[in-house]
């Protein structure tokens, strides 16, 4: 962005818009299939896990307004890390947030087949499966190669339904709870709730993605902590809501549904609660992966266009002008973990490899700090201050620290090979980067 179209932009976001921006990029199709991972961990428990998850992810964001007000520059965490830490840590957090991303987006749409094959019985076989994840893919890798255009409007279509069988289910299910069904029965162990934590994660995911329009938000070291205050208590209060009414109408059975809000509603509705759910998540989810396959080939975009892929992936369709092999790349990894993995694994894998991500922010706030670093516009305003100073980053990176102790061999192995591919590339491509940046100068 320019210094003048920066200075163009008009300040007029307060605390209740940029709350519901947070509510509207944070709240997706994952809620209608974590209520029962979570119940499986911890039982009538879990809502304990949505109070320190919103603690948690609370502590993050602020983290990342205040990265955000000192690093205006287009690519968001991996634009703060490579700030503070250099190019090399900032390239590993981008292809470990990439990977994140890819696995959460394969997470919804395997999730998405999930709730289609439950409304329509012929899809519930494994090569019937398979086919509708492979069309549902196809559908919406064109949709985004044909233009930007027609993808916002198949996007836009979700944005209401999104909370609207969220509220009904909760309306409408409140008088089937049956209050024996909420007893916890013991006390739940740290690293079990550490482990539902890690999990839940996957439902606040998209909180630091409200905060990108900084340079739109009225007296923003104000506006910014109440924003995210307001939005942390909203959002919490849903979910609490949601996981209640769902455990106390199914109790331990909860935690065995593989749509667990349709099952809920159909024994407090009958089965026009249960479709109703169901066709609500489905349009929750379809705005949702419409949205990621949008957004994700970007990053494989960015990444060929800087040199760590091959160039070809960075070509540009010649009369639609989208990234149309990133598009098609993208499609093809997400269809090969959603066939592969289950929602729970490929979810635990998102949320570890964004956490990481995550940490690597709040320790930048804390070096951009120290050496008071402002990459951005002199009329932006000063850089927004955690009210925590140095308190906040640190309770941050401890709750992540937490988090990830629960991580099972296999899915630290999975995010130690990704690193290292990270790194192979970085260190294989900097020869023929270095002659292009280079030749650039020439």
């Amino acid at each position: 962005m320019t210094r003048k179209a920066e200075a163009s932009l008009v300040r007029v976001l307060g605390v209740w818009g940029l709350a519901a921006s947070i509510v509207n990029l944070t709240v997706g199709g994952g809620i209608f299939r974590l209520p029962a991972g979570v119940a499986g961990t911890l039982g009538a428990a879990a809502p304990l896990a949505y109070v320190v998850c919103a603690v948690a992810m609370g502590f993050i964001v602020l983290c990342f307004a205040e990265a955000g007000s000192r690093v205006s520059l287009t690519g968001g965490p991996y634009a703060y890390i490579e700030t503070a830490f250099g190019p090399f840590i900032g390239f590993v957090c981008g292809v470990l947030l990439w990977a994140g991303v890819t696995a959460a987006l394969a997470a919804v749409t395997a999730f998405l087949v999930d709730a289609l094959a439950a409304l329509i019985p012929g899809v519930a076989s494994v090569a019937a499966r398979r086919l509708a994840l492979a069309v549902t893919l196809i559908v919406f890798a064109t949709v985004n190669v044909l233009g930007l255009r027609i993808a916002n409007r198949v996007n836009v279509i979700a944005t209401v339904a999104k909370l609207l069988p969220l509220a009904l289910f909760v309306l409408l299910g409140f008088g089937a709870i049956r209050q024996e069904n909420l007893i916890w029965t013991r006390p739940p162990a740290a690293n079990d709730v550490a482990r539902a934590s890690i999990l839940l994660i996957f439902a606040f995911l998209g909180l630091e993605t409200a905060l990108a329009p900084s340079g739109e938000v009225r007296d923003p070291a104000r506006t910014v902590p109440r924003a995210i205050f307001v939005a942390m208590v909203g959002i919490t209060v849903l979910y609490l809501v949601v996981q209640l009414v769902a455990q106390g109408i199914l109790g331990a059975a909860l935690a065995r549904q593989e749509t667990p809000l349709a099952a809920a509603a159909g024994v407090a509705m009958g089965s026009w609660g249960r479709e109703l759910i169901l066709i609500g998540s489905a349009v929750s989810m379809f705005g949702y992966v419409g949205g990621m396959m949008l957004a994700v080939p970007r990053m494989l975009f960015a990444f060929a266009r800087d040199g760590f892929l091959p160039s070809g992936i960075a070509m540009v369709h010649p009369r639609f002008h989208t990234p149309h092999i990133a598009i098609v790349v993208q499609g093809f990894v997400v269809l090969a973990l959603a066939v592969t993995g289950t929602f729970e694994s490929l979810a635990i894998l998102a949320n570890g490899s964004v956490l990481l991500v995550y940490a690597a922010c709040c320790g930048a706030v804390l070096e951009l700090r120290r050496r008071n670093v402002r990459v951005t516009e002199p009329d932006t305003g000063p850089p927004f201050r955690l009210p925590g100073a140095r308190v906040i980053p640190i309770l941050a990176i401890a709750f992540i620290i937490w988090f990830m102790t629960s991580l099972r061999r296999t899915e630290w192995t999975a995010l130690g090979i990704v690193a290292l591919i990270a790194t192979i590339v970085f260190a294989v491509t900097r020869p023929s980067r270095l002659r292009a940046a280079e030749a650039a100068l020439e």
